[in-house]
Formats: C-alpha cells, sequence, structure tokens
C-alpha cells in the first residue's frame, strides 16, 4: 500500500486539473444559464475535492517514478478520470444510469466515439460541449497534457508520456526536455484545433457547433451534437473541412512539430509512414467511390466520391462521424471500412488501432520471412524509413499484434456469451478497441450502444481503456511479475 501512495498523491493533481477543465462546459451553461449549470457546479466542486483530497493525503510520499509506477498512474487514472467526466452527465440528463454515463466518458476520453444516448439536439448546450471537450482531451492524452503544464512531475514524466504514448518506437525524444515535448506537441494540437474551429464556422456553422465538431474532428472521436452526426448539416463544404482536419490529425503530431521547428514541410513529405497513409486513404476513397457507383448505390460518381470521402476517412481514422447509414451500403463498403480502422492511423496522432508503423513493419517481417525460405543463409535486415529497425522494437510488435489479436476474440466471445448477435459482437469488439465508435447491426450508423446490457456495457468500456492504453500499458498489471519487488 505504501508504494501506491506518491502514485496516489500525482493522480490527485491530475483530477484536479480535469475538475477545473469542467471550467469550460460550465462556462457555457452560465451564460445562457442552461438546466445543467447547476450539475457542472456540483460535479467541478467534487471532482476538485476529490483531487486536493487525494493529493494533500499522500503529498509527503511524492518522490521520482519508477517505470512500473508509470503504468499504474496511467492506468489508475484512466480508470479514475471518466467516472469524475460522468458525474455531470449523470445529474443532468434524468434516467441515465452510472453504467452509462461511465461509457459516455470512456467514450469520450478514450476518442472512441461511441454513445448510449439520443436526442442530442435537445441536451443542455453544455453537456453535449462536454462530450465532445473530453474527447479534444483524450486525442493527444490527459497526461501529456499534464506533463506539459505541471514539470514538477520530475524525472518519472519520461515514463508517463511513454506509458500513454501511441506507437512502438515510443524512445525518440524531439527535445531534450519531456516537458518541453509534451508542450510543443499540445501548442501544435491547439493551433490546428483554432484553425479547425474557424474553418468549420467558415463553412456554415454556428459558434457553439463549430467548437464541439472541432474537439471531436481533432481529438477523431466522432461525439456529435445530433443524432444524424454531420448528416444533420447535409453540407458539402462543411463535409470538406471535417475529411482535411480528420486527414490532418491522423498523422504524427511530432511531425507537425518538426516542421514548425525547421519552417519546412520536409521532415513531412519523407516520413515513410506519412506518405504510406495518404497514398492509402487516397486509394481507399476512390476505391468505395467507384464500388458504390458501379453498385447503383447513388446515380452519378460525383455524390458517390462525396459520402466515399467523408465516410471512409471517418471510420479509417477511428473517428466515427457519418453522413448516410453506411451499414445499407454492399457489405464490401462497411467491412473494408472497419478493416481500414484497424490500423490506417500513423503513431503518435489522435486515432487509434494498431498504427499504420506496425502494420507496415509486421508486413516487412512476412517478406523477409519468405525471403528467407527461398534463402536460408541470406541476412535480410527489416528496414524502415532507410533504417534498421532494433530487434527488440520487432518482437515488441510481434508481442502487440499477437495479444491484439486475442484480445479482440476475447472482447467478441464475451459479447456473444451475453446474447449479442455475431455482427453487433465482433463489429462492437472491433469498433471498441480501436476507438472507432460504430460498429454494424445493432451498434451501427443508425443505432447506437444504448441497446446494450449492463454487462456488455461494462466489457465495452473497458476494450475502449485496452484500446486507447494500446492493450500492453494494461495488461501488464495483471502479470506476477509486475507485484514483485
Amino acid at each position: 500500500m505504501m508504494g501506491l501512495l506518491p502514485v496516489i498523491a500525482l493522480i490527485g493533481r491530475i483530477v484536479t486539473l480535469f475538475g477545473l477543465l469542467m471550467g469550460v462546459p460550465l462556462a457555457f451553461a452560465l451564460v445562457p444559464h442552461d438546466p445543467a449549470e447547476s450539475a457542472f457546479i456540483t460535479s467541478m466542486g467534487l471532482t476538485l475535492a476529490l483531487g486536493l483530497g487525494m493529493s494533500l493525503a499522500a503529498r509527503r510520499f511524492r518522490r521520482e517514478l519508477q517505470p512500473r509506477d508509470g503504468f499504474l498512474l496511467v492506468t489508475l487514472t484512466w480508470l479514475l478520470l471518466p467516472a469524475c467526466g460522468a458525474l455531470p452527465l449523470l445529474l443532468a440528463i434524468p434516467g441515465l444510469s452510472f453504467t452509462d454515463a461511465y461509457f459516455e466518458a470512456m467514450s469520450g476520453l478514450t476518442t472512441t466515439g461511441a454513445t448510449v444516448l439520443t436526442g442530442l439536439e435537445h441536451l443542455p448546450l453544455s453537456i453535449n460541449v462536454w462530450r465532445c471537450f473530453m474527447v479534444l482531451l483524450g486525442g493527444l492524452g490527459i497526461i501529456v497534457l499534464v506533463v506539459a503544464i505541471l514539470p514538477l512531475l520530475g524525472v518519472g514524466a519520461a515514463q508517463l508520456f511513454k506509458s500513454e504514448s501511441a506507437g512502438p518506437m515510443k524512445d525518440q525524444k524531439l527535445t531534450p526536455r519531456i516537458a518541453e515535448t509534451a508542450r510543443g506537441l499540445w501548442a501544435v494540437y491547439f493551433v490546428l484545433a483554432i484553425a479547425c474551429m474557424l474553418a468549420f464556422r467558415a463553412a456554415g456553422m454556428g459558434w457553439a457547433d463549430a467548437f464541439m465538431h472541432m474537439c471531436s474532428t481533432m481529438g477523431l472521436g466522432g461525439l456529435a451534437a445530433y443524432d444524424a452526426s454531420f448528416g444533420a448539416f447535409d453540407s458539402p463544404a462543411i463535409e470538406a473541412v471535417a475529411v482535411f482536419f480528420m486527414l490532418l490529425a491522423g498523422v504524427n503530431f511530432a511531425l507537425y512539430f518538426m516542421v514548425w521547428r525547421t519552417r519546412s514541410l520536409g521532415v513531412l513529405l519523407r516520413d515513410a509512414e506519412a506518405r504510406v497513409y495518404l497514398v492509402l486513404m487516397l486509394a481507399s476513397v476512390l476505391l468505395v467511390a467507384v464500388f458504390l457507383w458501379l453498385q447503383g448505390v447513388y446515380p452519378s460518381f460525383a455524390v458517390a466520391l462525396r459520402h466515399a470521402a467523408f465516410n471512409v476517412v471517418s471510420i479509417a481514422t477511428t473517428t466515427g462521424f457519418a453522413t448516410v447509414d453506411y451499414a445499407q451500403w454492399p457489405m464490401f463498403a462497411p467491412v473494408f471500412m472497419l478493416l481500414l480502422c484497424g490500423f490506417a492511423t500513423c503513431a503518435g496522432s489522435t486515432g487509434g488501432g494498431i498504427k499504420l508503423v506496425r502494420a507496415l513493419l509486421i508486413n516487412k517481417q512476412a517478406l523477409r520471412e519468405l525471403t528467407r525460405i527461398v534463402h536460408p543463409r541470406a541476412v535480410v535486415p527489416v528496414t524502415f524509413g532507410g533504417a534498421a529497425v532494433p530487434p527488440q522494437v520487432m518482437q515488441s510488435v510481434l508481442a502487440f499484434m499477437l495479444i491484439y489479436g486475442l484480445v479482440t476474440i476475447a472482447v467478441s466471445m464475451l459479447l456473444l456469451l451475453s446474447g449479442l448477435d455475431v455482427v453487433t459482437a465482433v463489429t462492437a469488439a472491433i469498433a471498441c478497441i480501436n476507438n472507432t465508435g460504430p460498429g454494424l447491426g445493432q451498434v451501427g450508423p443508425a443505432g447506437n450502444f444504448q441497446g446494450l446490457s449492463d454487462f456488455q456495457t461494462w466489457v465495452c468500456s473497458y476494450a475502449m481503456l485496452l484500446g486507447r492504453l494500446e492493450l500492453l500499458s494494461v495488461l501488464v498489471l495483471f502479470t506476477p511479475q509486475f507485484w514483485r519487488r
């Protein structure tokens, strides 16, 4: 227990910051005095009290974080923050259970975009702002934000940064100090977010809609303020803005940071993962558009291209917005889109899934093994971006892929065991683990997760957490080695 106290002290500071951030939706509630005003005041007070209480009670046990502390702190923080984030929803929405409120908050913070709510346009404005704002906070990671603005975390901040960051190559440093790196990444994120909001406003959205949908677009989370998602706007201009910024958010934010520091786009253009990402997105959009046009789903290629571009990019980047019920398209298209969500986004982006770099490395490893079958004595190193990939990175990627497959099967089987049909169970597991949002069947773009039982909802909540923290950071806590001294 004594070993947990330093972790509890830091979690208290993170919860306190999270409570202060509730001031953003509270401001939206205070201006028109909407019905959720008292809910946010109460929730903010309770969250601040919890955070300050934890921090003060354990402050004398603060010390430099060790590797195991980082994994424990990140996982416990991501379990606790959705509970705090659920408080305003629980207090403001009549009849909402804690299970559903926790799921909604977890969906927002993990940038999944799945929802159990209907009648979104009739909710208080501040509630929709909070749902979307949680996506923005979860995009780059609340821990990365804490490292950026609370440098007193000390040397252990590097361990926290790596525990929450996405991708197989977590030891690369952009700056000598990890806090400076975190601040740089959040600065880039903030600038792009402002640009996205202004673009939405110029395309025809109101200011409140522009803010909310900017949060979900840049966080690649997909929570919207309308049941019809982006279909409620029915605007090619707004859809074009969303597609552009979803594509931007699917790229490694470290590249934007380096572009800013070097004042050159060469860094972005030379990156192997980014190049494959853009080619993959373009090819996928064209493939689905041509398929829909040839199948007669839309009367012209232009209309097919419009709907394919938005929905393919949305699902492939794990955002989860929709303009139409794409589950009604011929089955190849929605299944292909769900396949893309598993690997299409870049490491270091706000997207989910295994990340494109892992898929590329696995492909290179497979080709290497095929070559060795023909030429057993050949030395064929796996290279990426012109450099040899260290063996420990390849081992990590292979282990991750194995665990990813096993977890996806396990979650699917649990949902099947609980009574869901096979299409809903499997696609819900894929959508939650990849932090995509909508699946197919009962949880498709025309439906949501509202009809799930409490058990199914908790399984999906945990799957979202596993996906956001890339499996290993959570599952390592369940190994005997982690708890041995």
